[in-house]
Order: structure tokens, then sequence, then C-alpha cells
């Protein structure tokens, strides 16, 4: 299979699979710096000799449930030695069938127990999540961070704290990424539910001019407010990414997050993106190298697999949390016993009937 065509098929799961990579880069830093390197898994064709009866097509066999694990990096390889953070992270969960699923998100500063990971020379410890992948790209003997050992370093940090053995999938997409996605599909129409003020742009795109020593930023700024709203990719970015000044934060934007997610599903699936190769072909240049993969089964054999979940079929689901502090300050975040319950029996598959029980946990 052609890298052309690789892109093609991942391109068609991460639409397929709310957007996966799009929710990435939510959080980035805006800059004009390129994607750092993310971990990706060949693909390579298989061969099988002729049949008189037409092989099953691939991916017909996985039929879940699934767990795919959403990681947004805020890359800044302009700055020298910059180590990758995870400052968004999305979790979807597919039923048998995979015509239904629950997306959810952990808050980037939650407090969590790492596991020793001898190839960074990291000891572990309880730290913030979104260390876990600068942690874990540490290299001995260089200052060159490895983005693909962050991963794995996260990817085993979330594992141990959710109880879900293992991921099936997982996809990387820049907030550069998620412009262009946007654009390509001639903006994101989305239900704004309060009022955001940039912290980072002015009414016309362009940048904030940071205040002399840091700590914020001067000028207009760009306002979204309440109502039905049809945005651009810079528009889509900055709305999603904010969190100060709102009543909840963090947990707000993860909100908005999952809702642009959705909203960008919608719109692709109902420009028919996800079968139209011309249409997918335009998206392809735009995405260019923004969009990474990796999963145990290749992407064409998950967008065969997932041809029948629609945007419907994605329930969101809010987990609430609480600050953490020592006395001395802030230490970070943890999820309440409402939320870690949900956790739990997403790693028993039992998420229906909890939110069954507990529907105030679902939001469109």
């Amino acid at each position: 299979m052609t890298r052309k065509r690789i892109i093609l098929a991942a391109v068609a799961v991460v639409l397929v699979l709310v957007g996966a990579g799009v929710a990435f880069a939510l959080a980035g830093r805006d800059s004009d710096d390129p994607p750092a390197a993310a971990p990706s898994t060949p693909v390579t064709p298989s061969s099988a000799p002729a049949s008189a009866s037409p092989a099953p097509s691939p991916g017909a066999d996985i039929d879940g449930p699934l767990d795919l694990l959403l990681i947004g990096v805020d890359t800044r390889v302009s700055v020298p030695d910059w180590e990758p953070h995870a400052d968004t992270i999305m979790l979807l969960h597919l039923e048998p069938g995979l015509e239904s699923g629950y997306l959810y998100s952990l808050p980037r500063d939650l407090r969590v127990q790492m596991p020793a990971f001898p190839a960074a020379g990291f000891a572990g410890g309880r730290f913030k999540i979104t260390e876990a992948m600068s942690r874990g790209s540490r290299v001995s003997g260089s200052k060159k961070p490895n983005a693909k050992q962050g991963y794995d370093l996260l990817s085993r940090t979330i594992s141990r704290y959710t109880g879900i053995k293992s991921f099936d999938a997982g996809a990387v997409l820049t907030f550069d990424g998620l412009s262009k996605l946007t654009d390509a599909l001639g903006g994101v129409t989305l239900r704004i539910d309060t009022k955001v003020q940039s912290q980072h742009r002015r009414p016309d795109g362009s940048l904030r001019t940071l205040k002399r020593g840091g700590g914020g930023y001067t000028g207009p700024q760009a306002t979204y407010l309440p109502g039905v709203r049809t945005l651009k990719g810079w528009q889509a970015i900055d709305y999603a990414r904010q969190r100060y000044g709102l009543k909840n934060g963090d947990y707000d934007r993860q909100r908005h997050q999952r809702q642009l997610v959705t909203a960008l599903l919608t719109k692709a699936m109902n420009d028919g993106l996800a079968t139209d190769t011309t249409k997918l072909e335009a998206v392809i240049q735009a995405l260019g190298e923004t969009m990474q993969y990796t999963g145990a089964r290749s992407p064409a054999e998950f967008a065969y697999a997932l041809r029948n979940l629609k945007p419907g079929g994605i329930t969101m689901v809010t987990l609430p949390g609480d600050s953490v502090g020592n006395g001395s300050g802030y230490l970070g975040e943890q999820l309440l016993p409402l939320g870690r319950d949900f956790i739990k029996a997403v790693a028993a598959d039992r998420p229906g009937p909890y939110l069954a029980a507990h529907p105030q946990l679902k939001h469109r």
C-alpha cells in the first residue's frame, strides 16, 4: 500500500472514529511550528491466493468492543529540545457491533501514578498526566526528545489508571491539522453554549501581543457568543482551546472539544467524505503531514469495521472532577467517584447500564 493510500485510509478512520485526532490539537500552543514526529504504524499489504468466492473485506472480523486512545500533543519544535506534552486526552469506547460508543476526556492536569519507564530513565511517581509524554520522551545521553517513547509511557499510564488493558488504535493530529481539516470541510457549524473570549487571537485571527515579561496578552479579543455559529479553521481551534474565563475552566473546554469533534464528524459524513475518494484526496492535500496513526490493525480495516458508526451513535460523557492541593498550592485535578466509577464501567464493558443509572453524565 502506498503512503498516499495509507494516509487516505487514515483520514477515513479519523473521520469515522468521531474525528479521533481532530480533537488532539485543541489545547496545543498557538504557533506556526510544524508537528513533531508522532508514533505511527506502517501498513503492509497482505497477499492472498485467488479464490472463486470473494474474500471478506479487510476488517470484517472486527466486531468490538474497541477502546481508542486519542492524544493531542503540544508540539513546539521551533523551541530547542522542547519535550512534547499531552494537552488533550480523549478516549472512545465502542460497543460490540460498532454502531454505538462513548466519548470522554481525562483532564490534562489529572494526578496519576506513572509506572517506571527504564527507556527514559524514569523511576515512576505521581505527577500530572500531561507530563507522561514529556517524561517518557527523554533519551539518555541526548537532548533530542523521542515522541514515540513519550506516547508509550503515556498509554501505559492511562491503561494503569483506567484499568483498560490495551488500546486498539489511536491517532494524533496537531492544531494546524485541525485548522486545515476544518477549512477543507468548508468550516464547521457549532451551537456555542456560553460566551467565550480568546486569550490568544484578535477578532481578525492575528495573534494577540504577549505582555512584556509574560503573564498574559494584550489587545482586542476574538469573542464567540452563544448561538449557532459557523467557524473557520482558526476560529474552531481558538474557541475549543479556551479555558480561562469559563465557569468550570478545563472541564468546560473538554466539553467544547467533544462538541467540535462531533460537529466535524457530522459535517464530514453529511458531505460524504468517508466514502468519496475525490473529496478525501482534497483533505489529504490539506492535511499534509499533520496527522499520524497508530494501531494493531490497518486504518483501512478499521474504516471498514466502523462503516455503520454515525454521529448519533456517539454519547458524549462528562466526568466530574475537582482540584487537588497540599496546603501550599495547586497540585492538579482528580476525578470524583461518579467519574471514576464510569471508567471502571468502561473497563468492564458496561458503560451503557452505568449511564442509564447516572444520566447526568451525558451531554450533547
